[in-house]
């Protein structure tokens, strides 16, 4: 049990220590200012840098065009050798035509029998005019003089039609090159029984001049609208198969007539040289558009550059060592830079080095300039 004095000390003591601690001098402690991020800076310059536009294209031939039969029979003669290059009318292939043939002579035969009869149809039908204009024949029998001369011109335009559709298909059992070019691989052999309009013999295509297909987006239509009506004397487009460059230009030999809605791209088409039958149809190469910029540009060091959400940035720096977050446009990267459409002027300076550590605002310690 404590007394009352005890209690009363207590009290009186506790009442003490809070009076002092009122009397004392409040002090908040102040948050601590976040540390300078330490960059390295440099001057947007500008240039006139050359560079070139790459596209993913694919080699197709200007002309080309499977061979079908069009007859039906065996195979007798191949006259050339796979991959060899071809003249406009020269013996390919010939296909079995005994049977052909033999159906040409009977056409034959029967047009010349037509003929015959158109003859002796035309004799009578004179004869019995020459009588009728004596009154020495009935009507009726000159009118069947008539119709009888009718059926035989007739029956003999019908004998040349068949004659005519015999003969193609005598001239269909020979296969001859439709154009120059060069021609693939057989697909069949002699012996082979090929079925009309069936049977794909082989492929020719043309190899000199050779075209490169590739999409434009729809934003680039007019400059390629433009580089397609001026003259250029230096090598514009060119291609590239990895490390090694194709050593002739092309130009463009069309643009198609609309744009694709579900691409936004239009096909263009380039014709290069081939005299060396370097370039195959269905090779994929990268096309090199040569562009000069008419101005001067503004490059700066890619690694100066951060990405969000798709979209590019960065760091300005401000005459109180702090940076402001800019949105960029860029365009074409040439090795370790960058060319900035939009966003940066000339002159402004940029944080390099040390930019994934910033944020809009941050203070920076400058470490050096490249």
């Amino acid at each position: 049990m404590f007394s009352n004095k005890q209690v009363s000390l207590g009290f009186i003591t506790a009442i003490a220590l809070l009076a002092a601690c009122k009397d004392q001098p409040q002090t908040a402690a102040a948050p601590a200012a976040p540390a300078a991020v330490t960059v390295t800076i440099d001057t947007v310059d500008q240039t006139k840098a050359v560079y070139h536009d790459e596209y993913p294209g694919t080699v197709v031939a200007l002309n080309q065009t499977d061979l079908r039969a069009q007859v039906s029979g065996y195979i007798t003669g191949i006259f050339f050798r796979d991959g060899q290059s071809v003249q406009k009318g020269q013996k390919l292939y010939t296909i079995d035509a005994q049977v052909y043939n033999a159906n040409y002579q009977q056409a034959q035969a029967n047009l010349q029998l037509q003929e015959t009869n158109l003859v002796k149809a035309q004799k009578d039908a004179d004869r019995y005019h020459e009588l009728d204009k004596n009154d020495a024949i009935a009507k009726q029998q000159v009118d069947y003089a008539d119709a009888a001369l009718a059926a035989a011109r007739k029956q003999v335009e019908a004998a040349k039609a068949a004659l005519n559709v015999v003969k193609s298909n005598v001239n269909f059992a020979t296969i001859y090159a439709p154009f120059s070019g060069t021609i693939g691989i057989s697909q069949v052999k002699e012996g082979t029984a090929v079925v009309a309009g069936q049977t794909i013999l082989n492929t020719i295509s043309t190899s000199d001049p050779i075209a490169v297909d590739f999409e434009v987006n729809q934003q680039d239509l007019y400059r390629f609208t433009q580089l397609q009506q001026q003259e250029e004397k230096d090598s514009v487009f060119t291609l590239a198969f990895g490390t090694d460059i194709y050593p002739y230009p092309g130009k463009i030999s069309l643009i198609d007539r609309a744009v694709n809605p579900q691409t936004g791209t239009i096909k263009t088409r380039l014709s290069f040289t081939n005299q060396k039958d370097v370039l195959k149809p269905g090779m994929t190469t990268l096309v090199r558009v040569l562009n000069k910029p008419n101005s001067a540009a503004v490059m700066i060091p890619y690694k100066a550059v951060t990405e969000q959400l798709g979209e590019f940035f960065a760091y300005v720096v401000t005459d109180s060592n702090t940076v402001n977050q800019r949105k960029l446009k860029l365009s074409r990267q040439i090795g370790q830079n960058i060319i900035v459409k939009e966003g940066l002027s000339a002159g402004e300076r940029i944080a390099v080095e040390g930019v994934q550590n910033l944020r809009e605002g941050a203070k920076i310690s400058v470490a050096g300039k490249q």
